[in-house]
């Protein structure tokens, strides 16, 4: 499966905005240009997520996701060298979408970021005050990179 979606920093408060809550927590076991495969705790539930490269624009890749036991993605997760820890909030957007806005703790203390899936890369979509930057496409952003550099903010202008 394609999956299509803009990224940007958070600079307003979206909280109120929200609708639901959940915990993340998620570590690589395999992150380069080519490909990543996380292992993700959400909550109650596990995920393993195959992702290719992105594209040149940054927009689409190939993804696959699989439900695992919670057991073994814990398990998983000792094979790995960082976790990312973080909160995602559910924003809704015109058009029945969905804004995932991830407010990072840790190592990443500070950072918020917000995605939204899109059906096309062309697609058009209404910016809400409270986002900031577009960072699409922008490795640094990338959880994979994260995993691997803690968040400085000031290493990211």
């Amino acid at each position: 499966m394609i999956e299509i979606e803009r990224k940007f920093l958070v600079k307003g408060d979206f909280r109120p905005l929200a609708v639901k809550k959940v915990r993340i927590v998620q570590a690589y076991l395999c992150s380069s240009r080519e490909r990543t495969v996380r292992i993700r705790i959400k909550d109650d539930s596990a995920f393993i997520t195959i992702k290719g490269p992105a594209n040149e624009n940054g927009f689409s890749r190939l993804e696959f996701e699989y439900q695992v036991p919670v057991g073994d993605a814990e398990e998983i997760m000792k094979l790995c060298s960082a976790v990312i820890e973080k909160e995602r909030y559910y924003v809704p957007a015109e058009a029945g979408r969905t804004f995932e806005v991830d407010v990072f703790h840790g190592a990443h203390e500070g950072l918020i970021m917000a995605e939204l899936e899109l059906q096309s890369e062309d697609e058009a979509f209404e910016k809400p005050d409270w986002l900031g930057a577009e960072v699409t496409g922008d490795e640094r952003y990338y959880n994979a990179y994260l995993a691997a550099h803690p968040f400085k903010a000031a290493s990211r202008s």
